[in-house]
């Protein structure tokens, strides 16, 4: 409460404390590979934002396999985590990286079927013709006119979690087992960039979850008579608005679980993403296919 009204400018506060600090590298690491560490995770968490649209008139860089290139592009994040965790030289932060190596390939693996769902469904991997097939009202978002989409979502937001190391799945970091896992021996500005790409992941895929189910840009509102709701609330502001509105939404229910829900062992992470979350998207996937070669064509 003291930096700022209602402590707003904490975070600020925060990054120049970060800025000034120290930064300790431990006798036993790997000195170019524990400084680049940081660096890798996060440019392939920031590059995905490239892809994203923001509205019709923000296409972002658009491209006719931008969902691929976002999925493909996380997968990096790997990369960066087994970096950080290795080249610490602390047996705590190895064990937290081979813990996110495990995880995140698990659950990229459902988070895939739910995104080859959508592509089956729409026809395209272009995230801004995904968008723009959920205009005129709520009923047209996926999540409502696609009822095989509840499920899919809810496969999608759990894997979300996951991809971000947010609880109840933040194994890789956590700090009853492992310190601070991967990121144990990282202080000062490189710690700043790792906590700043894993809150970036959350919002970057309440961004995607938004696109993909939750009528991208568009308002929810629909003309009715004279009351032109959805021409009242449409446009290159309204569309930045409701897009990071149903943002931040699922960013709150993110926070929310990690109040709520206590953390899951490491055998019960991996059980439910293998045993559960990937033969349901299989199941979801082939369902949508079905519907849509020979019921919709």
């Amino acid at each position: 409460m003291e930096a700022g009204p209602y402590g707003i400018f904490q975070t600020v506060a925060d990054l120049l404390k970060l800025l000034q600090k120290e930064h300790i590298r431990p006798f036993a690491s790997l000195p170019l590979m524990f400084m680049m560490a940081p660096v890798v995770i996060f440019i392939a968490v920031f590059t995905g934002f490239a892809v994203l649209p923001l509205g019709q008139d923000f296409p972002g860089s658009s491209m006719d396999s931008g969902l691929f290139f976002l999925i493909a592009i996380l997968g990096l994040e790997i990369t960066g985590i087994l970096m950080a965790g290795y080249a610490s030289g602390n047996k705590y932060s190895t064990l937290g990286a081979v813990r996110a190596v495990a995880q995140l390939l698990t659950y990229e693996i459902p988070l895939g079927l739910i995104v080859l769902m959508v592509i089956i469904w729409t026809g395209t991997a272009d995230l801004s013709e995904i968008g723009a097939g959920q205009q005129s009202g709520i009923f047209n978002w996926y999540i409502f006119s696609m009822p095989l989409f509840i499920p899919a979502w809810i496969i999608f937001f759990i894997c979300s979690l996951a991809e971000s190391n947010r609880a109840p799945f933040d194994l890789p970091e956590a700090e009853s087992e492992l310190v601070a896992g991967f990121h144990t021996e990282y202080s000062g500005f490189p710690w700043a960039v790792i906590m700043l790409a894993e809150y970036a992941m959350m919002l970057l895929t309440a961004l995607l979850g938004s696109i993909l189910f939750f009528g991208a840009w568009h308002t929810p509102f629909f003309n009715v008579g004279s009351f032109a709701l959805a021409d009242w609330t449409t446009g290159p502001v309204w569309g930045v608005f409701w897009l990071f509105s149903k943002a931040l939404i699922f960013v709150l229910i993110q926070i929310w679980v990690r109040w709520t829900f206590p953390r899951v062992r490491i055998n019960q992470m991996l059980a439910m993403g293998w045993k559960y979350l990937t033969p349901f998207g299989l199941a979801l996937l082939l369902l949508t296919g079905f519907i849509k070669i020979y019921l919709i064509r």
